[in-house]
This record gives structure tokens, sequence and C-alpha cells, in this order.
């Protein structure tokens, strides 16, 4: 497809020492819709540049007082017309002559005597060239604004709604576990449990996006620390998940001991252990287990976890991981997600070197499992 350009929006500067081809090109340009400047020299046409500044030059070489070359030199020097093109027209048609127009800085060379037809197309290339670079720079600084709004909603998001979604997650998980249901009506307890669940749910979402966005726009660094305690680390992730597995009456049971130590991001390790523990839960039926299983081999340890849920089907299976099919469903008792957190899961456990898998079998449930190498 070809560009089209309004030829009444450019201006052309013509440089040429004969006034008859000057004449001839002001015409011709002219009956095409261009605007046009005319100078005669070399100096003359710096000092217009320099008041008026063109679209595009029409460079005769050959000239009095200062040549095309120089000219072209001269206007590669400058700043403001770096990149202005520069159309050689010359009777100097060599090999040579038309290598020496372009090592000066030439976008075009045409030689004279030139045919008219031709003269226009390439006039025409190089203002085309010019529309398609304008509207990339309009692109760009409106897409450097869109960064710039989205950066600031971002601001706006982690420091203005995390810490208050935050609290009001603490608020009611504490409700939820330590006021007994009888002593409210059925009502108010479900909408007490549906408060907690919501607050939860929002809570991790918001989280994970905070998180996600920044790994996306390469501003979250991955930040080791040395001879983690592998086991502490999973068995604080799993109190913490308790409070959530509590509400469906679901325990958490850990298998496996391991002594190892790992040099890794403990935050994103715990947000991989945080999400996929929040999955089983979300996924698995009321008075359900969930297991957390560490196997430990020389170079790895590994950790799985384990729901008797729903299961994941053979075609859904296939969009997990994948951030452009972006899959995501609703728990047992409609608890909504994102689909994020299994992406964070995939480039957390990358980015401390280890691998993520899983299996999944629908209606008897899913195991996901990674791991990260041993520090020894």
């Amino acid at each position: 497809m070809i560009m089209e350009i309004c030829n009444t929006d450019y201006t052309i500067l013509i440089v040429d020492d004969v006034e008859a081809n000057v004449l001839l090109l002001n015409i011709l340009l002219s009956k095409a819709g261009y605007k046009t400047l005319c100078a005669h020299n070399g100096k003359e046409a710096l000092e217009i540049i320099e008041k008026q500044m063109p679209d595009l030059v029409l460079l005769d070489i050959m000239m009095p007082v200062m040549d095309g070359h120089e000219v072209a030199a001269k206007l590669r020097e400058m700043p403001n017309t770096f990149e202005l093109p520069i159309i050689f027209l010359s009777a100097l048609n060599s090999p040579d002559d038309i290598v020496k127009g372009f090592k000066y800085g030439a976008a075009d060379y045409v030689s004279k005597p030139f045919n008219k037809d031709e003269l226009l197309i390439r006039v025409r290339h190089q203002l085309i060239l010019i529309s398609a670079k304008r509207t990339i720079e309009t692109q760009k600084e409106e897409l450097h604004k869109t960064i710039e709004a989205r950066d600031k909603l971002y601001s706006v998001i982690a420091h203005d709604l995390r810490s208050p979604i935050g609290s009001i997650r603490m608020v009611m998980n504490a409700l939820s576990l330590n006021v007994p249901k009888e002593h409210l009506d059925e009502d108010m307890y479900e909408l007490m449990m549906m408060g907690n669940r919501l607050a939860e749910e929002s809570f991790v979402l918001l989280d994970n996006l905070l998180k996600w966005t920044k790994s996306q726009t390469g501003r979250l660094n991955t930040v080791f620390q040395d001879h983690v305690d592998v086991l502490s680390l999973i068995k604080g992730e799993i109190e913490l998940s308790e409070v959530v597995a509590e509400l469906k009456k679901i325990t958490i049971i850990l298998e496996g001991r391991t002594s190892a130590k790992a040099r890794i991001d403990q935050d994103m390790i715990k947000t991989v252990l945080r999400n996929l523990m929040s999955n089983a839960i979300k996924f698995s039926k009321q008075g359900s287990e969930v297991r957390v299983i560490i196997t430990e081999n020389i170079a790895n340890v590994e950790i799985s976890v384990i729901d008797k849920g729903e299961g994941i089907s053979k075609e859904n299976q296939e969009k997990l991981f994948n951030a452009a099919t972006h899959f995501t469903s609703f728990g047992t008792e409609n608890e909504e997600g994102s689909g994020l957190g299994l992406l964070l899961c995939k480039e957390f456990v990358a980015r401390n070197g280890g691998n993520i898998w899983f299996k999944s079998e629908l209606k008897k449930g899913s195991t996901f499992s990674f791991d990260i190498p041993i520090q020894r």
C-alpha cells in the first residue's frame, strides 16, 4: 500500500546557479502542488534555510561562491539540518561522482538533463519517507505520554490502594476466624465470609498485578539472598495460606522435610508458593485437603502443591503459563482469578534458576510442582 501525502504540506528548496533551471524546476514543482523556495548559490541557500526550514533540498553541485558538496557538508554539521533530505541534481553523473554525492549525505541523486516524471517520483519518495518518520515521531510521543500515564496510575495503585486493601484483608480475616458463627444470624455470617473472600481475592489480584506490571516494564529486580532456609520459608507461607483455607475448612498438610539452603529471591518464591496454594484452595471443595510435598535430591529442592479439586481440561492445560491465551476460571465457590498468578510463577521460578510444571485430570485434581537449586 502506497502512503498518501498532501503535496501542499511540503516546501522544497531549489538551489541552482542557472536561472533557467531554477525557473523550470519551480514551474514543475509548483504544478505538482509543492511550495517552493529558490536560491542561486550555496551561501544564499544556507541563509534561506536559516530563516525558513524546507522539507527537502534539490541541490546543484557545480555552483559559484559555494558548491553543492560544501552546502551538504555544512548542513550535516548542524543539528537542526542534520537529517534534512538532499537530492543532488547535477550533470556530474559518473559512478565516482554519484558515490561522492552520497558520501556528502545525499538521500538521492538525479542526473542532468533530468526526466521530469523521474524527478517528481524521486521527490515524492523522499517526502513519503519524511511523512512516515514524522508519523513515527508523533506515535512515539503519544506512546511516551501513555507510558507516563500508566506509570502514574501504577504509582497510585501501589501506594494508595495496596495498603488499605491489605488492612481490610487483615480485618476481615480476623473477624472470620474470631467471631463465632452462632453469634451471627445466617445472612450476616454469609456476608462476613463473602467479604473476607472478596478482600483476599482483591489483595492477591492487586499484588499480582503490581508485580506483573513491574516485571513487564523491566522494573522488577531479582534480589538474591544467600543460604535461605527453604523449609522455614515454605512453613511461613503455609501458615499464611491456612487463614484462607480455614474459610473453606480445608486442611493444608506438609509432607517431607529438607535442610537445604538456597540462593533465591525470597519475595519471588513466596509469591510462587502463595499463588500455587491459593489456586489449590480456590479449586478445592469444602472440607478437603491440600498437600504440600517437599522432595530433595542432589541438586534441587522440589516443591509440589496437590489438590483434589476440579482439575483442568486438556484444552485449557495448553493455555496455562501463556500470556497470549490468558486463561482463568472460577473456583468451587465462584472465587475469581485474573490468570496472572501462574504467569508470575513461571517467570519468578525461572528467575531463580528453577523449572515449573504440572499435571492435572478433570474431576480428580491438579499437581503443580517447581524446583529451585540447592546452595552448597
